[in-house]
């Protein structure tokens, strides 16, 4: 820290300033505003395209089709009062980019559902196995999460210098896939990761019957190291997903809302984890399958549940990706 502390200092010296020729305003307040004044004129019958004449010489933007029911915003002028200025064709060309991020944003948050495992089940897994190294030394169970950091750091240099140039060859694409493709290979590893958590939970419950040890807090003679493939996956569905996430996010938005897409990514997880501890409580009060001794619980169904609504998730990615490129296209 002290290090980094004065490479800090040392580097106040070549900071790059930027003295914007046009205050605008906030990029927030902009979308919000075009929201609302296509809500207050959503009955309006003046011919848009006169209008939309008047002010396309106020953009650099191609406007699009899609969402044309915005395009009322620019007859606001009684509903842009409080936003103090008329909303133009950028205006309304960032709103809608906004609204065709929904759906993936939405889609996206069943690979963070799964993702919040980690630091949850996964290390209750481990805490009741067999942890054992070498005598008098037992491998903390938390530190299991360390597989998927290692599988991050070794598999982006390899997705970046193996990879890409292999999927370069077949699809011609500088990028080898495209980000979108790379989150749902992602969702489809942390989908596969499932499977293999339900498969090594339901064969320690068995161990723990088969020696009898159901009801006590004996550890399990099972080695710890049967959870390190889920962790791995974990860390491979990271390398495309999370690294796809934030850079499909940042380049979609506009060049004045490159922060709003770093919140997007972040709030895909952040959302995520909320979602997850939604779903727990629910499980548990309507399956029984989750219960604080997991010898008792059913920790293999629930994995069962999370895969499933992977899959969904997933094939709606799908869909709503293909309809997201058809309208970039088409745009």
């Amino acid at each position: 820290m002290a290090v980094s502390l004065v490479l800090f200092c040392l580097g106040t010296s070549t900071y790059r300033y930027k003295i914007k020729a046009e205050e605008k305003k906030n990029p927030f307040a902009r979308i919000l505003c075009v929201y609302v004044a296509a809500l207050k004129n959503w009955q309006e019958t003046t011919p848009i395209i006169e209008v939309e004449e008047g002010n396309y010489e106020n953009t650099s933007q191609k406007n699009s089709d899609q969402f044309r029911f915005l395009h009322k915003a620019l007859l606001a002028r009684k509903g842009t009062e409080e936003c103090g200025t008329m909303c133009n064709i950028d205006d309304i060309e960032e709103a809608k980019a906004a609204l065709r991020l929904i759906p993936i944003w939405t889609t996206c948050l069943v690979y963070a559902i799964v993702i919040a495992q980690c630091p949850t089940f996964f290390i209750k897994q481990a805490a009741t196995m067999d942890r054992t190294i070498f005598s008098g030394f037992e491998f903390p169970a938390a530190s299991l999460r360390a597989f998927t950091i290692v599988t991050i750091l070794l598999l982006i240099p390899v997705y970046d210098r193996v990879f890409v140039p292999m999927a370069r060859a077949f699809t011609g694409k500088l990028s080898g896939i495209t980000m979108l493709q790379r989150i749902g290979t992602g969702m489809l590893l942390s989908a596969m990761s499932m499977v293999i958590a339900a498969l090594v939970e339901t064969e320690r419950l068995r161990i723990a019957k088969e020696h009898g040890i159901v009801d006590t807090n004996e550890t399990i003679p099972m080695s710890v190291w049967w959870l390190v493939p889920q962790y791995v996956l974990m860390g491979a569905a990271g390398v495309f997903t999370r690294v796809g996430l934030q850079e499909f996010f940042y380049e979609q938005v506009g060049k004045d809302m490159k922060s709003v897409g770093l919140a997007l990514y972040l709030s895909v997880l952040g959302v995520g984890n909320f979602v997850s501890s939604f779903l727990v409580s629910i499980v548990e009060k309507a399956g029984g399958w989750l219960s604080d001794d997991l010898n008792r619980a059913h920790l293999n169904y629930f994995y069962c549940l999370l895969f499933g609504i992977n899959v969904v998730g997933l094939l709606a990615y799908v869909y709503f990706a293909k309809s997201y490129i058809h309208k970039r296209s088409a745009s």
